[in-house]
Protein backbone atom coordinates (compact mmCIF):
# COMPACT_ATOMS: atom_id res chain seq x y z
CA UNK A 1 0.00 0.00 0.00
CA UNK A 2 1.05 3.57 -0.87
CA UNK A 3 2.04 5.15 2.26
CA UNK A 4 0.42 8.76 2.78
CA UNK A 5 3.42 10.09 3.58
CA UNK A 6 3.62 10.53 -0.49
CA UNK A 7 1.66 13.64 -0.36
CA UNK A 8 2.07 16.88 -2.13
CA UNK A 9 2.28 19.63 -0.21
CA UNK A 10 0.18 22.20 2.17
CA UNK A 11 -0.49 24.29 -1.18
CA UNK A 12 -2.13 21.77 -2.92
CA UNK A 13 -3.70 19.19 0.08
CA UNK A 14 -4.13 19.73 3.49
CA UNK A 15 -2.34 18.40 6.03
CA UNK A 16 -4.28 16.89 7.66
CA UNK A 17 -3.93 13.26 7.28
CA UNK A 18 -6.94 12.59 5.17
CA UNK A 19 -6.74 10.35 1.78
CA UNK A 20 -8.58 9.12 -1.29
CA UNK A 21 -10.98 6.77 -0.17
CA UNK A 22 -11.25 2.68 -1.91
CA UNK A 23 -8.03 3.83 -4.61
CA UNK A 24 -5.62 1.78 -2.67
CA UNK A 25 -7.99 -0.76 -0.68
CA UNK A 26 -8.80 1.52 1.85
CA UNK A 27 -11.41 1.15 3.58
CA UNK A 28 -11.99 -1.55 1.16
CA UNK A 29 -11.35 -2.69 -2.40
CA UNK A 30 -13.05 -2.45 -5.21
CA UNK A 31 -12.70 -5.27 -8.13
CA UNK A 32 -11.88 -3.87 -11.49
CA UNK A 33 -14.81 -5.14 -13.21
CA UNK A 34 -16.75 -2.78 -10.37
CA UNK A 35 -14.80 0.51 -11.37
CA UNK A 36 -15.22 -0.55 -15.32
CA UNK A 37 -18.99 -0.81 -13.92
CA UNK A 38 -19.13 2.86 -12.14
CA UNK A 39 -17.11 4.35 -15.49
CA UNK A 40 -20.01 2.81 -17.62
CA UNK A 41 -22.99 4.31 -14.91
CA UNK A 42 -21.30 7.49 -15.22
CA UNK A 43 -21.86 6.91 -19.49
CA UNK A 44 -25.38 5.79 -19.49
CA UNK A 45 -26.09 8.78 -16.73
CA UNK A 46 -24.49 11.08 -19.61
CA UNK A 47 -26.36 9.93 -21.74
CA UNK A 48 -29.41 9.87 -20.47
CA UNK A 49 -29.43 13.64 -19.73
CA UNK A 50 -28.31 14.27 -23.03
CA UNK A 51 -31.41 12.18 -24.94
CA UNK A 52 -34.48 11.96 -22.28
CA UNK A 53 -37.07 14.04 -23.70
CA UNK A 54 -37.51 17.19 -21.93
CA UNK A 55 -38.58 20.24 -22.81
CA UNK A 56 -38.45 22.82 -19.97
CA UNK A 57 -36.79 22.76 -16.62
CA UNK A 58 -40.26 21.32 -15.16
CA UNK A 59 -39.54 18.52 -17.09
CA UNK A 60 -35.42 18.43 -16.83
CA UNK A 61 -35.97 17.35 -13.53
CA UNK A 62 -36.11 13.80 -14.17
CA UNK A 63 -33.07 13.66 -16.25
CA UNK A 64 -31.17 15.96 -13.73
CA UNK A 65 -31.88 13.80 -11.28
CA UNK A 66 -31.46 10.60 -13.08
CA UNK A 67 -27.79 11.87 -14.14
CA UNK A 68 -26.77 11.95 -10.38
CA UNK A 69 -28.84 8.92 -9.24
CA UNK A 70 -27.63 6.37 -11.95
CA UNK A 71 -24.01 6.40 -10.98
CA UNK A 72 -24.44 6.71 -7.09
CA UNK A 73 -26.71 4.07 -7.05
CA UNK A 74 -23.66 2.00 -8.34
CA UNK A 75 -21.40 3.21 -6.34
CA UNK A 76 -23.61 3.16 -3.18
CA UNK A 77 -24.41 -0.99 -4.02
CA UNK A 78 -20.18 -1.41 -4.14
CA UNK A 79 -19.17 0.33 -1.63
CA UNK A 80 -20.53 -1.68 0.93
CA UNK A 81 -22.45 1.22 3.00
CA UNK A 82 -19.03 3.15 3.30
CA UNK A 83 -19.85 5.47 0.06
CA UNK A 84 -20.25 8.23 1.95
CA UNK A 85 -16.06 8.21 2.35
CA UNK A 86 -16.49 10.57 -0.62
CA UNK A 87 -17.73 13.28 1.56
CA UNK A 88 -15.86 14.57 4.52
CA UNK A 89 -17.64 16.75 7.70
CA UNK A 90 -18.35 20.35 6.33
CA UNK A 91 -16.66 23.19 7.74
CA UNK A 92 -16.70 26.63 7.86
CA UNK A 93 -13.23 26.62 6.64
CA UNK A 94 -14.38 24.47 3.59
CA UNK A 95 -17.06 26.73 2.98
CA UNK A 96 -14.98 29.55 2.78
CA UNK A 97 -13.26 26.83 0.34
CA UNK A 98 -15.71 26.34 -1.73
CA UNK A 99 -15.96 30.29 -2.32
CA UNK A 100 -12.61 30.91 -3.03
CA UNK A 101 -12.46 27.97 -5.60
CA UNK A 102 -15.55 29.43 -6.86
CA UNK A 103 -13.83 33.01 -7.75
CA UNK A 104 -10.64 31.10 -8.86
CA UNK A 105 -12.83 29.02 -11.49
CA UNK A 106 -14.60 32.07 -12.45
CA UNK A 107 -11.23 33.98 -13.40
CA UNK A 108 -9.71 31.26 -14.94
CA UNK A 109 -12.16 30.63 -16.98
CA UNK A 110 -12.95 33.86 -18.03
CA UNK A 111 -9.37 34.24 -19.09
CA UNK A 112 -8.74 30.82 -20.64
CA UNK A 113 -12.14 31.94 -22.46
CA UNK A 114 -11.22 35.05 -23.74
CA UNK A 115 -8.29 33.37 -25.63
CA UNK A 116 -10.01 30.58 -27.00
CA UNK A 117 -12.88 32.77 -28.52
CA UNK A 118 -10.18 34.93 -29.96
CA UNK A 119 -8.46 32.19 -31.51
CA UNK A 120 -10.69 29.34 -32.13
CA UNK A 121 -14.39 31.01 -31.54
CA UNK A 122 -16.91 29.78 -29.14
CA UNK A 123 -20.43 28.27 -28.96
CA UNK A 124 -22.52 29.95 -25.95
CA UNK A 125 -24.02 28.09 -23.31
CA UNK A 126 -27.90 28.21 -24.06
CA UNK A 127 -28.21 26.41 -20.70
CA UNK A 128 -30.33 29.49 -18.95
CA UNK A 129 -32.45 30.41 -21.90
CA UNK A 130 -36.25 30.12 -22.05
CA UNK A 131 -37.03 30.38 -18.54
CA UNK A 132 -40.12 32.09 -17.99
CA UNK A 133 -42.17 32.43 -14.65
CA UNK A 134 -41.98 31.69 -11.16
CA UNK A 135 -41.50 27.36 -11.54
CA UNK A 136 -39.41 27.62 -14.78
CA UNK A 137 -37.08 29.92 -12.54
CA UNK A 138 -37.10 27.60 -9.60
CA UNK A 139 -37.20 23.94 -11.28
CA UNK A 140 -33.83 25.73 -13.36
CA UNK A 141 -31.57 26.25 -10.08
CA UNK A 142 -32.92 22.97 -8.17
CA UNK A 143 -32.24 21.04 -11.31
CA UNK A 144 -28.98 22.67 -12.11
CA UNK A 145 -28.12 22.40 -8.33
CA UNK A 146 -28.87 18.29 -8.94
CA UNK A 147 -26.95 17.80 -12.59
CA UNK A 148 -23.88 19.86 -10.48
CA UNK A 149 -23.76 17.17 -7.91
CA UNK A 150 -24.26 14.77 -10.68
CA UNK A 151 -21.03 16.17 -12.71
CA UNK A 152 -18.73 16.06 -9.52
CA UNK A 153 -19.99 12.36 -9.35
CA UNK A 154 -19.16 12.52 -13.24
CA UNK A 155 -15.66 13.17 -12.73
CA UNK A 156 -14.57 12.29 -8.68
CA UNK A 157 -16.01 8.40 -9.31
CA UNK A 158 -13.59 8.12 -12.85
CA UNK A 159 -10.73 9.74 -11.11
CA UNK A 160 -10.77 7.41 -8.52
CA UNK A 161 -11.00 4.38 -10.89
CA UNK A 162 -8.28 5.98 -12.38
CA UNK A 163 -6.46 6.43 -9.47
CA UNK A 164 -7.02 2.75 -8.94
CA UNK A 165 -5.82 1.94 -12.13
CA UNK A 166 -2.59 3.25 -11.31
CA UNK A 167 -2.14 2.03 -7.88
CA UNK A 168 -2.39 -1.66 -9.70
CA UNK A 169 -0.05 -0.70 -12.09
CA UNK A 170 2.37 0.44 -9.23
CA UNK A 171 2.68 4.17 -9.85
CA UNK A 172 3.04 6.08 -6.23
CA UNK A 173 -0.09 8.22 -4.58
CA UNK A 174 1.31 11.69 -6.67
CA UNK A 175 1.63 9.88 -9.75
CA UNK A 176 -1.77 8.16 -9.69
CA UNK A 177 -3.19 11.54 -8.68
CA UNK A 178 -2.05 13.47 -11.33
CA UNK A 179 -2.94 11.24 -13.84
CA UNK A 180 -6.58 11.36 -12.42
CA UNK A 181 -6.38 14.66 -12.36
CA UNK A 182 -5.51 15.69 -15.55
CA UNK A 183 -7.62 12.28 -17.48
CA UNK A 184 -11.15 13.17 -15.70
CA UNK A 185 -10.88 17.19 -17.14
CA UNK A 186 -10.29 15.72 -20.47
CA UNK A 187 -13.59 13.15 -20.04
CA UNK A 188 -15.47 15.85 -18.46
CA UNK A 189 -14.15 18.42 -21.00
CA UNK A 190 -15.20 16.02 -24.08
CA UNK A 191 -18.83 15.37 -22.59
CA UNK A 192 -19.24 18.67 -22.90
CA UNK A 193 -18.54 18.62 -27.11
CA UNK A 194 -22.45 18.61 -27.80
CA UNK A 195 -22.98 21.36 -25.75
CA UNK A 196 -20.37 24.02 -27.02
CA UNK A 197 -21.36 22.51 -30.80
CA UNK A 198 -18.42 20.20 -31.07
CA UNK A 199 -16.41 22.94 -30.79
CA UNK A 200 -13.14 20.91 -29.75
CA UNK A 201 -11.16 23.97 -28.40
CA UNK A 202 -13.36 25.11 -26.18
CA UNK A 203 -14.71 22.04 -24.55
CA UNK A 204 -10.79 20.54 -23.77
CA UNK A 205 -9.08 23.75 -23.40
CA UNK A 206 -11.79 25.87 -21.24
CA UNK A 207 -14.15 23.23 -19.47
CA UNK A 208 -11.08 21.02 -19.41
CA UNK A 209 -9.33 23.71 -17.33
CA UNK A 210 -12.09 24.46 -15.17
CA UNK A 211 -12.52 20.87 -13.72
CA UNK A 212 -9.17 21.09 -12.94
CA UNK A 213 -9.49 24.00 -10.85
CA UNK A 214 -13.02 22.36 -9.50
CA UNK A 215 -11.00 19.01 -9.00
CA UNK A 216 -8.29 20.93 -7.08
CA UNK A 217 -10.96 21.74 -4.38
CA UNK A 218 -11.81 17.87 -3.94
CA UNK A 219 -7.70 16.41 -4.19
CA UNK A 220 -7.43 19.35 -1.05
CA UNK A 221 -10.24 18.62 1.11
CA UNK A 222 -11.71 15.14 0.19
CA UNK A 223 -15.04 16.42 0.16
CA UNK A 224 -17.10 16.07 -3.12
CA UNK A 225 -19.51 18.02 -0.45
CA UNK A 226 -16.41 21.19 -1.66
CA UNK A 227 -16.25 20.68 -5.00
CA UNK A 228 -20.00 20.45 -5.24
CA UNK A 229 -20.40 23.56 -3.67
CA UNK A 230 -17.81 25.22 -5.67
CA UNK A 231 -19.41 24.49 -8.72
CA UNK A 232 -22.62 25.50 -7.82
CA UNK A 233 -21.61 29.01 -6.80
CA UNK A 234 -19.26 29.36 -10.23
CA UNK A 235 -22.24 28.10 -12.54
CA UNK A 236 -25.16 30.23 -10.42
CA UNK A 237 -22.98 33.30 -10.89
CA UNK A 238 -22.79 32.89 -14.42
CA UNK A 239 -26.14 31.34 -14.74
CA UNK A 240 -27.70 34.59 -12.81
CA UNK A 241 -25.73 37.20 -14.85
CA UNK A 242 -27.20 35.93 -18.04
CA UNK A 243 -30.53 35.71 -16.91
CA UNK A 244 -30.47 38.85 -15.75
CA UNK A 245 -28.50 40.52 -18.53
CA UNK A 246 -30.46 38.91 -21.13
CA UNK A 247 -34.16 39.68 -19.52
CA UNK A 248 -35.01 35.71 -19.80
CA UNK A 249 -37.75 36.39 -17.11
CA UNK A 250 -39.35 39.20 -19.02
Amino acid sequence: MVERTDRYGKAIERADGRDFPFWDGNPLALRAWQWVVIVLACVVAINVLSWYPAHDNVQSLVPRFLFTAIPLAVFIAFTRGRWSRIFQRTTGRDFLTMVLFAIANIIVTFLVGVIVKTVFGATANTAANGIHGAAELISFYVGTAIQLFGEELFTILPSLAVMALCHRLGLTRKQAILVAWLATAVWFGAAHLPTYGWNVAQALLVIGVARLVLTLAYIRTKNIAVSTGAHILNDWVIFTFTIVATGALL
